[in-house]
């Protein structure tokens, strides 16, 4: 898929962070998009923005932790532009605090999105994908907490390591086919998974302040991520790591985990992710 222009990629969560800046790094390379947010109303900015590019975007509200929301909006793509070359699963929540903090409705809200938003948009665009033929692509979105996880992100950790696994087996099972899988491992990137209030988690006032600010100082901005995933497609890539920290965390667990978590922790309480 080297070139991109008149491909029709679909972005889920694309109405904010690293799904917006997906949805200008396509579009600057002429491709055609769709959107899908829960929020309408930043939606249809973003749509408004990039069609004013001049490539052709269509959007819709999309709630992809309700198999019913997915399924009809799949079928209203299919009709509007047919079976889709790019399928960019970005939509994610996440949700900061201790084990023992973590309510059990946390955990259901991040698997049915992370988790299981993800299976729903695979099972509705799949089949299509298949039938249409030619190289197409299906792009997960995970995180490098999907292999080298921080204190107080339990639920997350556990929802990106299950789309890590998911596209391993995905792309063991479409090898044979012309349709590839690409996980994306970003590190620390300054979008708003950090900006909650100490109500709203596990942590304290001073943590998520210290967190705040320790994202808007070492992290990246969410459009380095959208252009190292434009030139993994390019280049058929398998496996990407984007961001500060992502290859340095995963490169040390496989050394030594023992030596990984003490490195882990230490950096945990510089960042606010563990109480001083």
């Amino acid at each position: 898929m080297k070139d991109l222009r008149g491909k029709v990629v679909l972005i889920t969560g694309a109405a904010s962070g690293i799904g917006l800046e997906f949805a200008r790094a396509f579009a600057k390379r002429s491709a055609n998009i769709v959107i899908s947010d829960i929020n309408a109303t930043a939606l249809e900015n973003v749509r408004a923005e990039i069609a004013a590019t001049g490539v052709r975007c269509f959007a819709r509200a999309c709630d992809v932790a309700s198999e019913a929301s997915v399924t009809d909006f799949a079928m209203v793509v299919h009709k509007a532009v047919g079976p889709v070359d790019l399928l960019i699963n970005n939509a994610g929540v996440a949700f900061l605090g201790g084990f023992e903090q973590t309510p059990l409705s946390e955990w259901h809200r991040i698997y049915d999105i992370n988790v299981l938003g993800v299976v729903h948009c695979i099972r509705a665009f799949l089949p299509a994908m298949r039938a249409a033929g030619g190289p197409r692509k299906i792009v997960n979105v995970a995180s490098a907490a999907g292999f080298s996880p921080l204190p107080n992100m339990s639920a997350y950790a556990a929802s990106k390591h299950a789309v890590v696994g998911l596209s391993e087996v995905l792309a063991q099972e479409l090898h044979d086919t012309d349709i590839s899988v690409l996980v994306v491992c970003p590190g620390i990137i300054n979008t708003a998974i950090v900006h909650v209030s100490p109500t709203a988690s596990g942590m304290s006032e001073a943590q998520i302040q210290k967190l705040q600010k320790y994202y808007a100082d070492e992290g990246c901005e969410p459009n380095v991520v959208a252009a190292d995933v434009v030139r993994a497609v390019v280049t058929d890539g398998s496996f990407l790591f984007t961001g500060p920290g992502a290859r340095l965390g995963y490169n040390a667990m496989r050394i030594s985990r023992r030596l990984a978590r003490r490195f882990t922790i230490a950096a945990a309480r510089k960042s606010g992710y563990l109480a001083d």
